[in-house]
């Protein structure tokens, strides 16, 4: 049996144990990595999950349904992973900042293809209740970072929470999109890691938040 045959056969024994769903997932997360989320068909998803062209219809309306799907699993991965990484940094305000740092560019590395569907791909939030409602939570977990990080000062010279958070997801982004793709060291001398923190340091240490010598 060819490789595609087995592929096909493994996808087809899938489809009738009522996984159809998951392999079509699965199958896109692959794609988006290997061609972008606008660069193949739901036809090709459909090959690689080693189905019919028809079957995806079972389940998703298109292929931007089906991203959408792609792209709600790996904001509820997302979300669990920044919480996990939150709690564990405690019972330090800025050691828990820190980790969700940390865990943002893991889950990059980690989960690629819903990295992309999540944030590259275009999907909407507002046809998806749920997937702001996750995206809420995950982020939720760094404007509460921020909020406890400014804890120590007058409250009229706090800055908003939301501000602060949103700043360090777009540092994070920018790091993962930069240096955390491909192999290390090849766009930069220092370790995406080290970029990260010694950024969101500069960054916390500019509004106050954090002493010079944290």
């Amino acid at each position: 049996m060819s490789h595609m045959a087995r592929d096909s056969a493994k996808g087809r024994k899938g489809y009738h144990h009522g996984n159809l769903k998951q392999a079509l997932v699965d199958a896109t997360l692959a794609l988006v990595v290997e061609k972008g989320p606008q660069g193949f068909t739901l036809a090709e998803a459909a090959r690689q999950a080693g189905v019919s062209a028809a079957a995806p219809y079972r389940h998703f309306k298109g292929r931007e349904d089906l991203i959408e799907e792609a792209a709600r699993q790996g904001f509820e991965i997302f979300a669990d992973l920044m919480e996990h990484a939150y709690e564990t940094g405690q019972p330090s305000a800025l050691a828990a900042f820190e980790a969700t740092g940390r865990a943002y560019l893991a889950f990059s590395r980690r989960f690629p293809g819903h990295y992309i569907t999540m944030f590259e791909s275009g999907v909407s939030f507002a046809s998806s209740p749920e997937l702001k409602t996750l995206s809420d939570r995950a982020f939720g977990v760094l404007s509460n970072a921020a909020r406890e990080l400014s804890q120590h000062m007058p409250e009229d010279k706090r800055p908003p929470a939301n501000m602060v958070s949103q700043h360090i997801w777009a540092l994070s982004h920018g790091v993962v999109e930069l240096f955390a793709r491909g192999e290390p060291g090849t766009k930069s001398p220092f370790s995406a890691e080290d970029l990260l923190e010694s950024g969101v340091g500069i960054y916390l240490r500019g509004l106050g938040l954090i002493e010079r010598d944290e």
